[in-house]
């Protein structure tokens, strides 16, 4: 399988990458309150430092403490709550300086630690931050922003993770049946999106990359609330992450803009999109295909074009035909109603009342929990060390692989199934199977009643 292009990535960095990586630690390590526990409380601090290689003096992690308030637009300032934090960044396209002080002010550092915990799910925690690094260009003071900003959007804006993915689909059919008219609004707009099949993921590109095909034309303006279209788009991100898998770690997406008319056209829901993938998703996106668009799309593209960070930009490709879409997805990968091989169609599976019965096993997630805030304090610990020069990288990898296997058992009980569990895509334990009717001639089934997953071979991918 053709794998992503692996530069700043996890086992790929260079030396001077490795070393904003650390600096990104200490200062996430300190904004969680860690690193400053141990500094002042910890007795085995001083003797794990005395204990590391006297060649990697521990300069180079203070000097970042210490840097002064009178340099350059990207130096350290200290805060209401003793946290140096960057000050003056330029191209604050999305206001997260703002955002990450309001974080810092308003939230309690055991609360951020929680979120971001909460976010990291089954990735390295290297490879988070490093998403942030890679987006701003290697700025650690940037690149904290971003991701402490990152993480209020996802906590006290959107509650991803308490909400969105939590409750998923199904609480959803409860509420578009119930009394609340708001509730049932939000659900009945935002199903009637999964019904349609407005987006969804469904094969790989030539990459390894997950497709996600975007049906623009079933979009209507005023059809469904604002709400309901940002829960839709941030349920279909955020489910794009769960079916990402070492080394890939973006996605392909197809604007499949068969049949546009200036009646499909809304501005407001593309500026959402686009925020979430550059202020809130960084680097998760591999390419973009705008495919088959019609003449009167050329001054849409204008407009949106202008919006959008030069470095995405540069992703977006247009095709126009079957041909032009076979450079990025084999044939073979392609599905039917885009002119390719593939046999597959989207139709919506409506969930089952019981098919989240795990999650009310609350003293079993509660269990999971405390085992997996044990396995965090490992690698929080580990980190410590590797910061002050200790060579525990083979450690922290595998503390990550603990993390991530765990997540997948613990997922059970905190995410609600979604429609790509019920048609085999997503299996239990954290398998991705991107072609589930492929292996339709089985007749073994996984435990969700989905068929059992072929193994995908590089020649579907050639």
């Amino acid at each position: 399988m053709p794998q992503e292009n692996q530069v700043g990535r996890v086992g790929h960095l260079t030396p001077e990458q490795e070393e904003k990586l650390k600096e990104l630690w200490v200062l996430t390590l300190e904004v969680f309150g860690v690193l400053e526990k141990q500094q002042n409380g910890s007795a085995d601090a001083e003797a794990t430092s005395d204990t590391t290689d006297s060649k990697k003096p521990k300069k180079k992690r203070m000097t970042i403490f210490r840097r002064s308030q009178n340099d350059d637009a990207d130096s350290i300032k200290s805060s209401k709550s003793g946290v140096k934090t960057p000050t003056g960044l330029e191209d604050d396209k999305y206001g997260q300086t703002k955002e990450f002080h309001d974080a810092i002010a308003n939230q309690s550092p055991e609360s951020l630690r929680a979120t971001f915990w909460s976010m990291v799910k089954h990735d390295h925690p290297d490879a988070l931050l490093l998403r942030f690094l890679r987006a701003r260009k290697w700025d650690v003071g940037k690149a904290l922003v971003m991701m402490i900003s990152t993480m209020k959007w996802r906590a006290k804006d959107v509650h991803v993770d308490d909400d969105v993915m939590k409750n998923g689909e199904l609480e959803l059919v409860a509420d578009s049946q119930g009394d609340d008219a708001a509730k049932r609004k939000l659900g009945e707009d935002f199903l009637a999106q999964m019904r349609m099949g407005k987006s969804f993921f469904h094969g790989l590109d030539r990459e390894g990359r997950p497709v996600c095909i975007v049906r623009a034309r079933l979009h209507r303006q005023g059809e469904q609330s604002e709400e309901s279209l940002e829960r839709y788009t941030v349920f279909t991100i955020e489910t794009g992450r769960m079916i990402l898998s070492p080394p890939t770690d973006t996605a392909c997406v197809i604007f499949d803009l068969t049949g546009f008319s200036m009646a499909n056209m809304d501005y407001t829901p593309v500026k959402f999109m686009i925020k979430c993938f550059e202020a809130n998703y960084p680097e998760s996106l591999g390419v973009v295909l705008v495919h088959k668009a019609p003449w009167i799309f050329q001054g849409i593209w204008k407009i949106i074009r202008g919006w959008l960070d030069p470095v995405v930009a540069a992703k977006v490709n247009f095709t126009n035909n079957e041909q032009e879409l076979e450079a990025f997805i084999p044939r073979s990968n392609i599905i039917k109603e885009l002119g390719g091989e593939e046999d597959w169609e989207y139709e919506y599976i409506e969930p089952s009342d019981t098919e989240n019965s795990t999650m009310k096993d609350t003293a079993s997630r509660d269990k999971l929990l405390l085992e997996r805030e044990t396995t965090v304090n490992a690698y929080e610990a580990a980190t410590k060390e590797w910061i002050n020069g200790a060579n525990v990288k083979d450690i922290r990898n595998e503390i990550a692989a603990t993390l991530r296997d765990g997540y997948w058992i613990l997922d059970l009980y905190v995410r609600a199934k979604s429609y790509y569990d019920r048609v085999g895509l997503i299996l239990n334990g954290g398998k991705i199977n991107f072609y589930p009717t492929r292996a339709e001639a089985s007749k073994e089934t996984v435990p969700n009643g989905a068929p059992k997953p072929a193994e995908t071979s590089e020649a579907d991918l050639d």
